[in-house]
């Protein structure tokens, strides 16, 4: 029984020192090769401008992301890929025509968008009173003056997470409390009179109000009038409306495994987009910097010893659909890694992981390969919401972090186009992908 510990032991010690204290200097020559090619690599920012620039406001349900992805498959299909589909149903929300203008203290128009899920005005403008608040105890502070308003969240962005809270929770807080529509301070850190727009939900047993966004400037000059006591009066008008659900897919190549093919690392991004601006930083550039990734596998003769496998999924925006898709139709597959770039294709930084023991040890060792870019920070984090659903089959979840600060000036607007990537930091950002790929499906 000793002697079987024994073994055990070292063959534990045996794994984890491949795993955690020698994959980068195993896999260095690889990662030599790869750096050099990305570094004269010219067709990946190329491929992202193309496509957005052709295929922008790809929104579940619109004819631009579908024909978008046909565009995409017949690219691949022409670079050798066998190219893959997942059927997917997708919510199918439509904006319509909107406005928002204010009749007192003074006639002013201001730029505004529905937030993606809200409902119409029922064919006609709503006018009403003004309420603006900085936070939810706030509204609940001044909750006799909210029946009848249309409520303004005029709150500062702190983090993403914690100032959308307001965007996708407002408008039934404020209904609660009989207001008949909802604004929302665009979500984001600064702002040129622009408008970010972005998923709502609504509350079960509430009524569905109107909600929208409106620029940051225009939340200060509502909050100033009110702080002067102005009485002001807005009229919104919105088309906005649910259709029946539609379809799309979810786009697959891959290399297959040489020796354990039902293996598989998959790495993407989401290829939807909001109606607004091309999605070029959310998130056409992390889907194709994952396929540049493997594309440049492909042209250095690189074959895994598990499946490496690029998935752009459909529907992230507004439903996770692609994500719980793939999910669902990949089930007699292990997936040992799944990779996210959701953040924008800037300078990387490294990975966020939930992995734990001799995983992260070695997720760490092969950041040492990402040195040469300064992306070999890994820190704690769970990936991305398009390969969450794979946690739940033991996948252990990465997502590319970058310098992200310019991000949120551009998320969710029409500002987010292609100039605002630089061709080097997307090459940089495929750099990335494929090494922790390509040493994770050869450990």
């Amino acid at each position: 029984m000793k002697q079987l510990h024994l073994i055990a032991l070292v063959a534990t010690s045996t794994f984890n020192l491949i795993a955690g204290d020698e994959l980068s200097k195993r896999f260095k020559a690889d990662a030599n090769r790869m750096l050099a090619w990305t570094k004269e690599d010219r067709g990946c920012y190329d491929l992202i401008a193309d496509f957005t620039d052709h295929y922008p406001r790809r929104i579940s349900g619109s004819e631009n992301l579908e024909k978008g992805l046909d565009w995409l498959i017949e690219k691949m299909t022409s670079e050798g890929w066998n190219v893959k589909t997942q059927p997917v149903m997708v919510p199918n929300w439509k904006r319509g025509k909107e406005a928002l203008s204010m009749t007192q203290p003074m006639a002013r128009t201001m730029q505004f968008c529905g937030l993606g899920g809200s409902v119409g005005t029922d064919g006609k403008p709503l006018t009403a009173g003004v309420l603006v608040v900085k936070s939810y105890d706030e509204l609940k502070q001044r909750k006799a003056e909210v029946p009848g308003k249309i409520v303004v969240y005029n709150v500062p962005f702190t983090t993403y997470g914690e100032t959308v809270n307001y965007r996708y929770n407002g408008p039934s807080a404020a209904a609660e409390l009989g207001a008949v529509a909802t604004l929302m301070r665009s979500v984001g850190p600064d702002g040129i009179q622009t408008v970010h727009t972005g998923g709502m939900g609504y509350k079960d047993g509430v009524p569905k109000i109107p909600c929208g966004a409106i620029t940051i400037e225009d939340a200060l000059l509502m909050q100033r009038m009110q702080d002067r006591e102005e009485n002001m009066q807005l009229t919104v008008s919105m088309e906005a409306k649910w259709m029946p659900d539609a379809p799309s897919r979810n786009v697959i190549i891959e290399i297959p495994g040489s020796e354990l093919p039902n293996e598989v690392v998959v790495m993407g991004g989401h290829i939807d987009s909001w109606d607004i601006g091309t999605g070029a930083m959310d998130d056409a550039g992390g889907c194709i910097a994952a396929w540049r990734a493997l594309y440049m596998m492909q042209q250095l003769g690189m074959r895994p010893k598990r499946t490496i496998r690029v998935c752009f999924w459909t529907n992230e925006e507004n439903g996770l659909r692609g994500g719980e898709g793939y999910a669902k139709q990949t089930p007699n597959e292990k997936h040992l890694l799944a990779i996210e770039s959701d953040a924008g294709v800037f300078a990387p930084t490294g990975f966020n992981t939930d992995a734990k023991g001799a995983e992260k040890a070695a997720m760490e060792d092969i950041a040492k390969l990402l040195s040469p870019v300064h992306a070999n920070n890994i820190t704690e984090g769970g990936g991305g919401a398009d390969i969450g659903p794979l946690k739940a089959y033991g996948a252990v979840m990465a997502g590319l972090e970058v310098q992200g600060d310019r991000y949120f000036w551009y998320h969710h607007t029409e500002g987010d186009t292609v100039d605002k990537l630089k061709q080097h930091e997307v090459n940089d950002c495929v750099y990335a992908m494929a090494v922790l790929s390509w040493c994770w499906a050869n450990r």
